[in-house]
């Protein structure tokens, strides 16, 4: 499967777990409590048959248990129809690898959240379009009492090795004084950024001549809109996303990743929110 096609898949899932979609989906049943539970006491049992057919001794050996367990977890993925014995051996049905594949990207995903934690704070509250999944393994920055710029210094490293940078943004993504961002953004790095109004004027009123001459050579692209949700940053290789302290609008984690599926999200996204703002030739004279 692609990545465009594994992306909407995906998105797909990620619509299917609102809860108004699981209601028409099931008819309004929902699986017990204890019917899930179950699959979660089997979980080291399926993640082992997941890498193919066992006898009942390589089950009782590799997971350490007595011949009565054996049995017993296998007539457990007897009876439901999650594996079945072919020349002597277990196997997953289709449903079990299922079965098996969604238990393995559940722990996954919780992983992920314990890890990305820092980030679904600033976001997820208002912002449901984010996918977990992707950023897994992301590199997670955030702050200390030492470097309180942390995340900071993880993006300006970022961006001092990409040719190109696409993002939006509810604030600066630098503290002020780091010039050699500035000096990124209008000479080095071909750049095309969505900006609150607010923020547009602020820039164009600290670096006037910057602005002007970075947009009349076609290297920088500035557009506004009214509202933003987070910190969006497009590089050549790599994806980050920076949240903010809603009071003193302070980077408190910056999130990255060169996952695919995470650069498409990450495009569409972008793409979705420029569709929606304005250039800045139409707003004001740069």
């Amino acid at each position: 499967m692609d990545r465009a096609s594994l992306f909407e898949e995906l998105l797909q899932q990620s619509y299917a777990l609102r809860p108004d979609s699981l209601e028409r989906e099931t008819g309004g049943r929902r699986l017990e409590t204890d019917e899930l539970l179950d699959v979660l006491r089997h979980r080291e049992l399926l993640e082992l048959l997941i890498e193919g057919p066992l006898d009942r001794r390589d089950i009782q050996t590799r997971l350490g248990i007595s011949r009565a367990t054996s049995h017993r977890f296998t007539r457990w993925l007897q009876e439901g129809r999650l594996a079945e014995r072919r020349d002597g051996r277990w196997a997953l049905t289709g449903r079990g690898e299922t079965v098996a594949e969604e238990m393995l990207r559940f722990e996954r995903n919780l992983r992920a959240a314990a890890r990305l934690e820092p980030l679904l704070e600033c976001i997820c509250p208002d912002h449901k379009e984010f996918i977990v999944e992707p950023f897994a393994d992301a590199v997670v920055t955030t702050p200390t009492p030492e470097d309180p710029y942390r995340p900071v210094a993880r993006f300006l490293a970022l961006l001092e090795e990409s040719d190109t940078f696409r993002g939006f943004n509810t604030t600066h993504m630098v503290p002020p004084g780091a010039e050699h961002f500035y000096a990124s953004l209008f000479d080095d790095t071909e750049s095309e950024l969505i900006y609150l109004p607010v923020v547009v004027d602020a820039l164009r009123s600290t670096h006037p001549e910057q602005v002007a001459n970075a947009i009349e050579r076609g290297h920088l692209a500035l557009r506004t809109r009214e509202a933003l949700p987070y910190g969006l940053a497009i590089f050549d290789d790599r994806v980050g996303i920076g949240g903010y302290d809603d009071e003193t609008g302070s980077m408190r984690v910056f999130v990255d990743t060169d996952d695919g599926i995470a650069r498409e999200w990450a495009r569409r996204v972008f793409e979705a929110y420029r569709t929606d703002s304005v250039p800045l030739e139409s707003t004001a004279e740069a």
